[in-house]
């Protein structure tokens, strides 16, 4: 089970463009007020399944592929923070846009502490095993479409309620499907970062000369 901790406003701020953002009592009172708000209406839930390698289904593409290279399974994992968070965020663009940018990157900031609690868990139950680091369709040319085929092998629509729409695209939105590689000796650290990452021709940060911290 995972629980929510105090999110990292830290990396909310980064979220929310770093240096133009003006912090003042009233940010940080909103900044409160939006981390109570997302805690409460967050349902967190993964839900995970390993896999044995080589599978032709899971690795398409070379990014993938050099990825997993000298792993003989890999896990698959799906995380969510449930309805409620979208829903929240619908209302408060309809009545509060300002209000809604700083919940969405809250989330943001949140769905990513799920998804680490879930690697803790996962590195618990393998202890004597090596596992790289998540790797999500959209990563450089590992195909999108590929999220309907973990949630499928995960058969998250039913345990955990997270599906997806015809574009690929995960609902609940603050939601994340991955892939790791999991080997009983040591595999060699692949490249994290921009230039695996499918925002990096559209992403604030590089534009702003500074990065999300991945």
């Amino acid at each position: 089970m995972i629980t929510l901790r105090p999110l990292n406003r830290r990396e909310a701020v980064r979220y929310l463009g770093g240096a133009r953002v003006h912090m003042n009592a009233e940010m940080e009172r909103l900044l409160d007020e939006c981390e109570a708000e997302l805690l409460r209406a967050a349902r967190p839930k993964y839900v995970y399944k390993v896999t044995e390698l080589p599978c032709e289904e899971l690795t398409v593409g070379e990014d993938i592929r050099r990825h997993l290279r000298g792993c003989d399974r890999a896990v698959l994992l799906g995380a969510t923070l449930g309805t409620e968070v979208d829903r929240l965020l619908r209302v408060s663009q309809i009545r509060d846009m300002a209000r809604a940018v700083v919940l969405d990157s809250l989330a943001s900031v949140a769905i990513e502490q799920v998804c680490c609690q879930a690697d803790e868990l996962l590195a618990a139950k393998y202890p004597d095993a090596y596992m790289t680091f998540r790797f999500s369709p959209g990563y450089g040319d590992y195909p999108i479409g590929l999220q309907k085929t973990f949630l499928r092998l995960l058969d998250a629509p039913r345990k955990i309620g997270l599906s997806a729409n015809e574009c690929s695209l995960l609902v609940p939105s603050k939601s994340v499907t991955a892939i790791a590689g999991l080997s009983d000796s040591p595999v060699e650290k692949g490249r994290r970062g921009c230039a695996v990452c499918n925002l990096r021709k559209t992403c604030q940060y590089r534009k702003n000369g500074e990065h999300c911290g991945f």
